[in-house]
């Protein structure tokens, strides 16, 4: 497997291996062997997957009490991806990083524990897996507001409004958020 490093420290683009032939492709989508040499150490808890459809936004979410380090993929389909930098006094606070997840191109983005996440669907529909670090608490879920012009996401121009939950219509932007809600550096 090939690990990228990213402008953000901790986030990691993983393109696996892929072993193809006429029948179709195998992956190994996960080593703990593997992901510890690439520095990814902490132990997965909890595994999800949704399913959403085309203009999708979610996220940015974050955990502040119970912190999610985020493994993702898609298994069909084709997301942007986003991890933002949210840890107070991080030199890279506030900065974003964001990669194309598909299951053409099989590529995965390690998201560490202090950054908000979100994603945005470009295919007719998608299945977006994640293994996470720690157990999902839906209380301490907290969020930053998809479209914060400081933060200034190039997220992909859709032929139709971002179609978004209500909880994460409300998410405020990164500094109208007082410095306790976040996590420290």
């Amino acid at each position: 497997m090939k690990i990228i490093d990213t402008n953000l420290t901790g986030v990691k683009i993983i393109e696996p291996k892929v072993f193809g032939d006429s029948r179709g492709f195998f992956i190994e989508s996960y080593s703990l062997e593997r992901y510890q040499e690439a520095g990814i150490k902490l132990p997965f808890a909890q595994d999800n997957v949704s399913r959403s459809r085309y203009g999708v936004l979610r996220g940015l979410h974050y955990q502040l009490q119970h912190p999610q380090g985020k493994l993702v993929f898609v298994t069909r389909g084709e997301v942007f991806d986003v991890a933002v930098d949210i840890r107070y006094g991080s030199p890279t606070f506030g900065q974003w990083f964001g990669v194309v997840l598909s299951d053409e191109n099989h590529r995965q983005l390690y998201v560490p524990p202090g950054y908000a996440h979100g994603f945005c669907v470009l295919s007719e529909v998608v299945d977006f897996y994640y293994k996470c670090t720690d157990y999902y608490h839906p209380l301490d879920e907290q969020g930053v507001i998809w479209n914060d012009s400081e933060i200034g996401i190039n997220w992909p121009k859709l032929t139709v409004s971002p179609i978004m939950s209500s909880k994460d219509t409300c998410f405020r932007p990164l500094s109208g958020i007082a410095k306790e809600l976040l996590p420290k550096f």
